[in-house]
This record gives C-alpha cells, sequence and structure tokens, in this order.
C-alpha cells in the first residue's frame, strides 16, 4: 500500500478513536461483487440491498456500469463508516488471490 494511503488511514484512525458520537445503531457494510467479466469490485455501503440494485442497475459507481450483471460474494459488517473505509482501503490492497481467500473462507 502506498504511503499517503497509510496515512491517511491512520489519520481516519486516530479520529474514530477520538469521536465520542452516539451510535446511529445503523451498521455500515464493506462488499465484494464478482462483475461478469470475472473482475472484482471493493465497496462500503449502509444498505447492502439498494446498492447491490443501483450497480446491476449501472447507476452505482462507472466501474461495474460496463461489467454487469454483478454478484455479491463477501460481505462484512463494520461499526462505523470511518472503519467501513479503512478496511476496504486494506482490502483493495490485497491482490487478487488473497481476496478470493477471503471470499471462499466466509463461504464455508
Amino acid at each position: 500500500m502506498e504511503a499517503k494511503y497509510k496515512r491517511m488511514l491512520k489519520g481516519m484512525a486516530r479520529k474514530e478513536k477520538k469521536r465520542r458520537r452516539k451510535k446511529s445503531g445503523e451498521p455500515w457494510f464493506l462488499y465484494m461483487l464478482r462483475c461478469e467479466d470475472g473482475s472484482l469490485y471493493t465497496g462500503v455501503t449502509n444498505n447492502l440491498e439498494r446498492r447491490l440494485k443501483m450497480h446491476n442497475a449501472g447507476k452505482a459507481s462507472r466501474y461495474t456500469r460496463t461489467r454487469r450483471p454483478v454478484k455479491l460474494l463477501y460481505q462484512e459488517s463494520c461499526l462505523s463508516r470511518t472503519q467501513a473505509l479503512i478496511r476496504e482501503c486494506a482490502v483493495k490492497a490485497f491482490p487478487k488471490i488473497k481476496k478470493e481467500e477471503l471470499i471462499f473462507s466466509s463461504q464455508k
């Protein structure tokens, strides 16, 4: 992972620790999709069902718009948006083989 991303993630983690807000009770999710061309897409959302529908309708991201249909392979619950974004950056830095292992281990 590039140094600038590592610094950004450390800063986000520090801010998260300082924050003393009430929890909204609404979880955030890290998710991975398999696109029609076999590629993987990683993202975060607080409404997984709505976001998956948007991806398949071509309204969610530029990347998946031309690679439809997409299939949800992996989801992971996070306590906050910040934690979900930190985890997303970490997962995006994984090589494809490690992402596939993460997906496979969740389907057991």
